[in-house]
């Protein structure tokens, strides 16, 4: 569809300007405008309005003049020296402006142009984010561009706190950045921290629409390529623990964080052991340390494991097998389970090789991309729980 601002000649416009004189300047041309989006898409930050120069050596200055609606008289707004003219909160409906010259006489009005809701793009239909490690990668539907292109000019990214106890987004939202793609990576965030996130999309004239549905992520801790070496290989690296609480403040450090251990320690989360066949294992050893295979089929990634499984864990060994995700929940001595996550690489004739992931938020089963639940809360809250 082809996308134009709406402008009115200057016709009829003459009367609602008591002081237009005459031409003895040349009235601007060109009238557009620039929306400020807020993230409230009923109320814009602000309007700007830009028109082309007027060269006339006899020019003083321009005058705008605007109307809340089509019934009302046009207004002075304000004068500037300027091409522009910023006009701060929700903008009224039509604008128009005129030359001043230097006896005070206003040439006769521009084009106006009406601030046209009816620009406004649709919302994304759908967001969905991917939990990394001090980081969100978010994706979300590109139907406003693929509707209307013509239309487009970005996509606003916001993002709030967000509680997965009371499955509640904060009210304090700020922006996260713009783009132009269906995605994008919020980094520089702290793991087991949840965040809510939102997207609008900004039309050419600035104008927002309503937000896609919320979605609740929290960050956590990964790491690639960890090699472990079967038990009747080499015992000292036959041990795992997501997280060892080594300085005892229950708080998750970075050198706490997958360790590779004594495979004969009854406090590791898990053991690799080799059957006679050749076949490795992965064996749950600390107490209140259970398994799941997360999946029946061969995973892409690590980042394909989403939220862990409610059920299906157990104390059993489970054969290790490439491509495959594995799931653990593990007790810390509270109320609160922890979920850690491996997918298996490789399997050698005396060693493994994994990647691991682990959410450091009690209770939290949040391992990466999940389909969640909506709730109605706004406009729809993602909970991913």
């Amino acid at each position: 569809m082809r996308r134009h601002i709406v402008v009115l000649a200057a016709l009829g416009l003459i009367i609602a300007c008591d002081s237009v004189t005459g031409p003895d300047v040349a009235p601007p041309a060109n009238l557009s405008y620039q929306l400020e989006p807020s993230g409230d898409p009923e109320e814009p930050l602000g309007v700007l309005l830009f028109w082309d120069a007027v060269l006339d050596d006899d020019l003083q200055v321009y005058r705008v003049y605007s109307r809340p609606d089509l019934e009302a008289v046009f207004g002075l707004r304000g004068e500037t020296t300027s091409i522009t003219f910023h006009d701060n909160g929700i903008p009224d409906l039509e604008y128009f402006v005129v030359a001043v010259d230097l006896d005070g006489d206003e040439s006769a009005p521009s084009e106006s142009v009406i601030i046209d809701e009816r620009l406004r793009l649709e919302r994304p239909d759908f967001i969905v984010g991917t939990s990394l490690d001090g980081a969100v990668y978010l994706a979300w539907g590109d139907n406003p561009f693929i509707n209307e292109p013509d239309g487009f000019k970005q996509y606003r990214v916001y993002g709030a706190s967000y509680s997965i106890d009371d499955v509640e987004c904060g009210a304090d939202w700020s922006l996260e950045g713009t783009t132009v793609a269906p995605e994008f990576l919020v980094g520089m965030l702290a793991n087991g921290v949840s965040r809510c996130f939102a997207v609008s999309a900004e039309s050419i004239e600035g104008f927002e629409s309503r937000w896609s549905d919320l979605w609740g992520d929290t960050p956590r801790p990964d790491a690639r390529n960890i090699v472990m070496t079967a038990f009747e290989a080499d015992p000292q690296t036959a041990g795992f623990r997501f997280w060892e609480d080594v300085n005892g403040d229950g708080e998750v450090g970075a050198l706490e964080l997958g360790i590779v251990a004594d495979g004969s320690r009854t406090d590791i989360d898990f053991q690799v052991t080799r059957d006679s066949n050749g076949n490795f294992f992965l064996v749950p050893v600390r107490t209140g340390t259970e398994i799941a295979l997360y999946s029946q089929q061969a995973i892409a990634d690590l980042t394909s494991i989403d939220l862990a499984p409610v059920t299906g864990y157990s104390p059993a060994a489970l054969q290790a097998l490439p491509q495959f995700g594995y799931v653990f929940q593990m007790e810390a001595g509270d109320q609160f389970a922890r979920f850690g996550a491996i997918r298996v690489t490789h399997v050698g004739q005396d060693y493994m090789i994994f990647d691991w992931s682990y959410q450091t938020d009690p209770g939290n089963p949040e391992l990466s991309i999940g389909a969640g639940i909506k709730a109605a809360a706004g406009t729809g809250l993602v909970i991913r729980r």
